[in-house]
């Protein structure tokens, strides 16, 4: 998979060229993925409905994060980049909470990409992002926080790996 930079933003913020459609299609991969493990979920892609229920009724977050692992040719960071607020546009004066502060009915977050990913509590990862160890960093339309992969194998409460990838993993 080739990622490609959105022109409206630089290459260390959305990254991605059409970040939507990478989402979703992460997204869907995770579904199946859960459904082999018989965890059926029901996502909502409306924005309408995303606002008022969520990204699924079953309240999982489900967040596309290539370079922790050094996923679709990026380089790896080794740890996971944690949204925690965001502003549509980058000339908004205020960040309004995202991630993991989302409130809506998200009481599990998933976290990775197509070598592997994570599912925490949100609780748990709100309470991480509070104990103030780890690096924060604000780019003109996310804040986010970066947790260790050693961190993230200890307090998740499921990992998934994917040996079947050409890249070599990195935990």
């Amino acid at each position: 998979m080739e990622i490609k930079c959105n022109p409206k933003y630089p290459a260390n913020n959305s990254g991605h060229k059409d970040s939507f459609e990478v989402g979703n299609e992460f997204q869907d991969f995770v579904c199946i993925e859960l459904a082999r493990d018989g965890i059926i979920l029901q996502n909502i892609n409306s924005k309408k409905f995303q606002f008022k229920t969520g990204e699924n009724l079953q309240g999982f977050e489900i967040k596309y994060d290539a370079r922790c692992t050094g996923d679709a040719g990026t380089s790896s960071t080794g740890r996971l980049s944690i949204e925690i607020s965001e502003k549509s546009e980058a000339t908004n004066k205020d960040y309004i909470p995202s991630g993991i502060y989302r409130n809506d009915n998200s009481w599990l977050y998933i976290h990775g990409n197509y070598m592997g990913f994570w599912i925490f509590s949100k609780k748990i990862l709100i309470a991480l992002h509070k104990t103030k160890k780890y690096e924060e960093s604000e780019l003109p339309t996310i804040k986010k926080f970066y947790l260790p992969i050693s961190v993230a194998d200890k307090y998740c409460a499921k990992k998934y790996i994917f040996l079947n990838t050409q890249t070599s993993l990195p935990f």
